[in-house]
């Protein structure tokens, strides 16, 4: 019988502060973490000493030496050298795998399940005695062993199960996309075998696998008897039965899931035994015909044009693809490039194929997107391309003069907690150069930005530092200027933090999320190894900022991680110093920031681990900081040369030495002006560049600058200017097509009146008019034709006269360009000429579209030349979609009189066609001919009609073309009738500008102005004069014509030293041509011994100096300010004797010792006081009279009806400054009468007096200007409790959930009723989709925010405003969002 023995260890604990000891020294022995050799503590019972040793067996018990113990038992026991005795036990060292003892030592997480070694562990050792240490050897039988093995394989199993339920329940840090271990092969077999594909993909979460044959799914379900799909584990399989030559494709699978996609391409080649005798069977019954012999011909039509966008907008690109012959089952390979690099589906990017049509949709478009587009259609026999390029235009900024976003972020090098980003510099600087750049980083599945850097970089990279290993991020880049920084660049794509090497390991099969499991084993000959030193240590990058070093890890490093101790040392001295002491370093790259800009600095790197550190690496040479990248040289000069009417090609030479070239940036302006527009807002590569979206007509000066990471070059030598016009070689026009639906409008005795439509195809000239031809049919046999007009008409109807009663005739239609005439028409039915007794009208005619845009559109039309037995009184307007099944409807209720309509709520990018009816009092007639399609799509480049007021006030409107062609013109129209009296208007047209300027603007301009483009393809634009835009106007105009120089402080007066005397003002806004008149007393006084004047120009501070003051000196001074047509004034009295020193400062030592200074000063008289004036502000009114100076022992005191007033909260007096004032708030009928301002220095004193009920006497004191001024203010108190008031209802603090709807009404006051108005951020509200605002019977003000975001936060303002006062209620609302609330908590 075979026997084993079970030994037990019980430790008795007499101090809990021992146990901590023991437990931490054990812990520095062994690979336990110390919350799991806690966590094995906590459940055994032990004592510190060990009494005695036995053996027990089932029948009795009896002691042995410890030297009898076996050797496997001993192995774990210590003993003592001097009684080799027993006295403890040694933790056997244990490992788990690399990565989660890693993980323990550096983020200490608590275990929360035992592991199967842990249980082993305890079974073996922790039984519990009394109170010592028992060591006993027990006798099993075979039986009860077997017994005991099963049990601990059912423990096992048990712990495992839990384990796999762990392992679904903790989440994946290791998550990765799919990816391809092996890949399907292609095959090629014989008719009628079987062909299986096989693929092997890894990826967490497991991703799911899908089959495609020539990019169509593959339903196995619905075939069970064709195809057979397989999963076990990471492995998949197709199985293809029965193959025949149907089943020749490329078949593709496709792996996905949550992190992305991945996908794998093999083709399958069936070979047929019976070749052509099959392929004429497949041909005749299945319309199949293969691939092998057929020429493939493909043509890519209604390609897309050079486009241009705007950031945040989205753009489509398409082109309808035919390919012949056309094959069954067959699709060519339609792909799309940018800049040659081929694109792939992404939330920014979607593409599309119809089997027809290509379409690329770029979502949110930023300056990324800017490109050559390139579509390339592959077939077997070949490839067939088109390319046009796509420019993107920035957003526009929120405050001026502040740079552009970045573009272009990346990210690279990423290791465990560091990340190198890069980007590039935007095209536009703004008002001043770029400061430097911000970096933000987002970490995935957040909303929160946090700033990388604390002060802006110039390089246009950045390592980012302190990344938490395992997590990953985005990041994103602002630039800055002095006037600001600028919106941030579009988001980098998401970067891990992790190894590199832990990376391809990941990638190469992903492992099971931790379950709680440890493996306790015996001691690993690596572990507790000193690692080595780090090697290969260089200098990558150095700039002003900072300095990045690399290395590469040691070769001797052990199992467990190791954390790098990067040391500096200034060039010359043997001091070497911890440079980064805030934190560990666990990747092989570090940044040194905070460098002495100048100085040398050599550096080394050491590493360490729980066993020790490792020997300095070799140290680096002396580096000094600075940048090692320099700024590109500037490019050779500008060559611009036409090319079409709205391009021209610009060339220069590279620039030379450049290290690091990113690209070009391409600027133009307008000859003669200084405002720079950038031509491209994506670095290009190249020497050449193609400027679109130039104005015809124009002439054009280019410059072009390189850029690096280090910077923006200086500009190139400028071009000559080149006007923007086609160049010699383009395609002269050619011959219109031909016009369509000739159709019989009115007919009578001896006439008819034809219309028809314009041919689709103008040939690229304007149609100047049309030719009629016409001939009689008998028995249904024609004539020979003849011309009716040998004049061409210029619109699409025409009255054939001098016709044959009940005779049949036919017409056709020629068009004429300045190319030459177009091929007639298709001959009309055999229409009779009779006269027609119908009652209703007939059909409009000359239907046709201006404005197209998105969503709206203006159709007009002719009214039917015949109008039945009453005049046309209205029209109707219908509208349809331009696809099969639509049904008409009517875009409005009641007739119009109008011969023109706008449609809104169209679309965009689908097509609508229109037909028009009239009426008259007999009914509805006929339907127009039907007009369209019309695509609802505003064209790129398209322009509005603009109002501009210049410096002399002149109103006037401009409207911009760019796609003039030779022959073009300016139609304006009012109320889309051409205009023909220029009383009211004059046209000045430059170029590709027109601008209607008003000669005289009154109530009669008010209408429709429209403007359109001849020679183009429907470029116009229209704008609505009202009467509250022209008053808005004539203000604007007022100002512009009488301007006034604006002051940031009026006239002041400052005593200096020695009684001189200092008036002085500051200028807001001048020119340097603003000239100053020093006026005293309506006389101008000239620079000189008496006056010393002084205007400083760069701060606006106007000066005039005095020696003293003298009697003669009182009066008036004034500071003249003209500026061109601007003029500003500013004054100030002078009254009573000033300040001045009788004594000047002197000093003197008296017999003490003691240094006396002293001086004799005479100070203004009292009497120098003003009048009592009066001015009203929001809270009431107040009172005031002014001294000349103010000393600290001046007695004032105000009187109310010869009663002193009493201080409160309503009504309040005090001295500000040489200003002595009485406030009264919110005034009542008790506050008129007589108010009495007594004014007393201690030795004399004066009166001022002021009556505010209109029957008090006249002041004394009161001069004869001031008399009328008073009488304006007798009212006041009247008047006050008129006045505009924000009475109640607002909160102080609103805070509001975001997606709720906010509704806030304030009662107002005022009589007359108020203007309300609504603020902002100190910005003026409008009533539209976002705010609803309303003001009910002229007392509530209220403003509605339907589902409010977090741009909706900020500072609120109800304005209210009558003639009697202005007042405003503010309120402040802020919104939040409640995940990001918790998140705080």
């Amino acid at each position: 019988m075979s026997a084993s023995f079970h030994v037990k260890q019980h430790h008795h604990h007499s101090d809990k502060k021992q146990q901590h000891e023991s437990i931490s020294h054990h812990s520095s022995r062994s690979s336990f973490s110390q919350l799991s050799y806690a966590a094995h503590k906590r459940i055994q019972h032990s004592t510190i000493g060990v009494q005695q040793s036995f053996v027990e067996s089932e029948k009795r018990s009896e002691f042995i030496p410890s030297q009898l113990l076996p050797p496997r038992v001993k192995k774990y026991l210590a003993m003592d050298p001097d009684t080799n005795d027993v006295i403890g036990y040694i933790v056997p060292v244990f490992r788990t795998s690399h990565e989660f003892a890693r993980g323990l030592v550096e983020v200490q997480e608590e275990v929360k399940e035992e592991g199967v070694g842990h249980v082993a562990m305890r079974n073996l050792f922790s039984l519990e005695t009394s109170s010592m240490e028992t060591i006993t050897v027990e006798k099993k039988s075979r039986k009860r062993h077997i017994r005991e093995s099963a049990d601990r394989l059912e423990l096992s199993k048990k712990v495992e199960e839990r384990a796999e339920f762990r392992k679904k329940q903790n989440s994946d840090n290791l998550t990765h996309p799919p990816e391809f271990i092996v890949r399907p092969r292609g095959q090629t077999v014989w008719e009628g075998k079987t062909v299986k594909l096989h693929c092997t993909v890894s990826g967490w979460p497991k991703p799911r696998i899908a089959w495609y044959k020539n990019n169509v799914v593959i339903d196995e379900k619905a075939h069970p008897d064709k195809y057979t799909a397989e999963s076990n584990y990471n492995m998949h399989s197709l199985e293809i039965k029965s193959c025949d030559f149907l089943d020749t494709a490329q078949y593709r699978v496709s792996a996905l899931n949550i992190k992305g996609e991945s996908s794998s391409v093999a083709t399958v080649v069936i070979k047929s035994m019976f070749f052509s005798s099959q392929i004429m069977y497949l041909h005749l019954f299945y319309g199949f015909c293969s691939e092998h012999g057929v020429t493939f011909e493909t043509a890519i039509i209604d390609s897309f044009e050079v486009a241009f966008g705007r950031e945040g907008e989205t753009l489509s690109l398409g082109c309808t693809v035919i390919v012949y012959p056309t094959v069954k089952r067959y699709q060519p390979d339609v792909l799309w490039y940018r800049d040659g690099k081929a694109l792939s589906e992404s939330k920014w990017v979607h593409t599309h194929w119809s089997g027809e049509k290509a379409t690329l949709t770029l979502v949110h478009l930023n300056k990324e997107d800017e490109g050559l587009y390139t579509l390339r259609v592959n077939t077997k026999s070949g490839f067939q391309s088109y390319s046009a390029y796509v420019f993107v235009r920035d957003e526009e900024v929120e405050l001026e003069g502040v740079p552009v976003a970045p573009l272009d972020v990346r990210c690279h090098d990423a290791n465990k907690d560091y990340v190198v980003v890069t980007w590039k510099q935007p095209a536009v600087e703004g008002s001043s150069s770029i400061l430097g750049y911000f970096i933000d980083r987002c970490e995935v599945g957040h909303h929160h930005w946090a700033q990388c850097n604390d002060t802006p970089v110039k390089y246009a990279r950045f390592p980012v530092t302190g990344l938490i290993e395992g997590r990953s991020y985005t990041f994103r880049v602002r630039a800055i200027n002095r006037a600001g920084v600028s919106r941030p660049s579009r988001a980098s794509d998401p970067v891990t933090a992790i190894d590199p090497h832990d990376r391809a390991r990941h990638r190469a099969g992903p492992s099971a999320p931790f379950t709680g499991m440890i493996k306790f084993t015996e001691e690993d000959a690596t572990v507790g190894v000193v690692p080595g030193e780090p090697t290969d240590l260089v200098v990558t990058e150095a700039t002003k900022n900072y300095v990045v070093l690399a290395w590469s890890p040691p070769a001797q490093r052990g199992h467990e991680g190791v954390v790098y101790l990067v040391e500096k040392c200034v060039a010359g001295s043997e001091c070497w110093q911890r440079a980064n002491t805030g934190m560990p370093v666990k990747s092989p790259r570090f940044a040194l920031f905070d460098l002495a800009e100048g100085k040398s600095y050599s550096f080394r790197v050491r590493c360490c681990n729980s066993a020790g550190m490792s020997e300095a690496s070799s140290a680096t040479g002396d580096i000094t900081v600075g940048d090692m990248l320099d700024l590109p040289a500037a490019p050779g000069p500008a060559v611009a040369t036409r090319n079409t009417d709205t391009s021209v090609v610009v060339s220069w030479g590279a620039s030379k030495d450049v290290k690091h070239l990113v690209g070009y940036y391409i600027n133009y302006t307008v000859a003669g002006s200084d405002v720079w527009t950038p031509a491209n807002n994506k670095p290009v590569k190249g020497t050449r560049f193609v400027c679109h979206g130039l104005n015809t007509g124009e002439s054009c000066v280019f410059r072009v600058k390189a850029v690096n990471a280090a910077g923006y070059s200086h500009s190139s030598l400028e071009s000559e200017a080149v006007v923007v016009k086609a160049g010699i070689g383009n395609p002269p026009p050619a011959i219109p097509g031909v016009p369509s639906g000739v159709h019989l409008m009115e007919a009578a005795r001896d006439y008819m009146v034809l219309a028809w439509r314009e041919p689709v195809v103008t040939g690229g000239a304007d149609i100047r008019g049309y030719f009629v031809d016409y001939r009689t049919v008998k028995g249904g046999v024609g004539g020979q034709w003849h011309e009716l007009n040998p004049k061409a008409v210029t619109c699409t109807s025409y009255k054939a006269e001098n016709l044959k009663e009940n005779l049949f005739y036919q017409f056709q239609v020629r068009a004429i360009n300045m190319a030459g005439v177009s091929e007639a028409s298709l001959p009309s039915a055999a229409l009779e000429c009779k006269e027609w007794t119908i009652a209703k009208p007939g059909a409009p005619h000359d239907l046709h579209v201006l404005e197209v845009r998105d969503s709206s559109l203006v159709l007009l039309w002719e009214p039917p030349t015949f109008d039945g037995r009453t005049p046309v009184n209205g029209f109707y307007v219908d509208i349809k979609q331009a696809v099969a099944g639509e049904d008409w409807k009517g875009v409005h209720e009641k007739a119009t009189k109008l011969k023109y309509m706008k449609v809104n709520g169209l679309i965009a990018g689908r097509s609508y066609v229109f037909r028009v009816r009239a009426q008259n009092l007999a009914g509805v007639g006929k339907t127009s001919a039907v007009l369209g399609p019309v695509l609802a799509l505003t064209m790129p480049g398209t322009h509005e009609i603009i109002l501009d007021v210049d410096d002399d006030g002149v109103i006037s409107m401009i409207f911009e073309c760019s796609e003039m062609a030779e022959g073009s013109e300016f139609i304006w129209s009012k109320n889309y009738k051409t205009l023909t009296d220029t009383s009211r208007l004059t046209i000045v047209t430059e170029g590709g500008k027109s601008r209607a300027i008003f000669n005289a603007p009154s109530l009669e301009d008010l209408g429709i102005f429209s403007c359109e483009v001849t020679n183009t393809v429907g470029v116009s634009a229209s704008y609505t004069l009202t009467e509250a835009g022209l008053k808005r106007l004539l203000d604007i105009s007022h100002e512009h014509k009488f301007p006034i120089i604006p002051f940031k402080t009026q006239m002041a007066m400052e005593l200096l030293e020695k009684g001189r005397v200092r008036f002085w003002t500051q200028v807001e806004k001048f020119t340097t041509g603003c000239h100053v008149d020093y006026v005293f007393n309506d006389a101008i006084v000239e620079n000189g011994e008496k006056y010393q004047m002084n205007f400083d120009k760069n701060s606006g501070i106007i000066e005039m100096f005095m020696d003293s003051l003298a009697v003669t000196d009182e009066g008036t001074f004034t500071f003249n300010l003209v500026d061109g047509k601007a003029k500003g004034s500013t004054s100030l009295v002078l009254i009573g004797e000033g300040p001045h020193f009788v004594d000047y400062l002197g000093f003197q030592v008296t017999p003490e010792c003691n240094v006396l200074l002293k001086a004799t000063v005479r100070f203004y008289n009292t009497n120098s006081s003003t009048e009592i004036s009066v001015k009203s502000t929001e809270h009431g009114i107040v009172l005031y009279s002014l001294i000349t100076y103010h000393m600290e022992d001046l007695q004032v005191g105000w009187l109310h009806k010869e009663a002193k007033i009493a201080h409160s909260d309503r009504v309040q007096c005090g001295v500000t400054g040489e200003q002595l004032w009485l406030k009264v708030n919110e005034p009542t009928e008790k506050d008129k009468g007589k108010y009495t301002i007594n004014i007393c220095d201690g030795k004399d004193g004066v009166k001022r007096f002021c009556d505010l009920s209109g029957q008090g006497e006249e002041p004394t004191h009161t001069h004869t200007h001031t008399h009328t001024h008073r009488e304006m203010y007798r009212n006041k108190l009247i008047e006050e409790g008129d006045r505009a008031r924000v009475v109640g209802g607002l909160p102080d603090v609103v805070t509001i959930q975001e997606g709720k709807s906010l509704n806030l009404t304030g009662n107002v006051w005022g009589d007359p009723a108020p203007e309300v108005t609504w603020m902002k951020n100190d910005r003026e509200l409008v009533s539209d989709e976002r705010y609803a605002l309303k003001f009910e019977h002229g007392k509530f003000a209220s403003i509605t925010i339907a589902a409010v975001t977090t741009t909706d936060s900020g500072k609120y303002a109800l304005l209210v405003k009558n003639k009697y006062g202005t007042e405003a209620g503010e309120f402040t609302v802020s919104v939040y969002i409640p995940e990001e609330e918790k998140k705080k908590e």
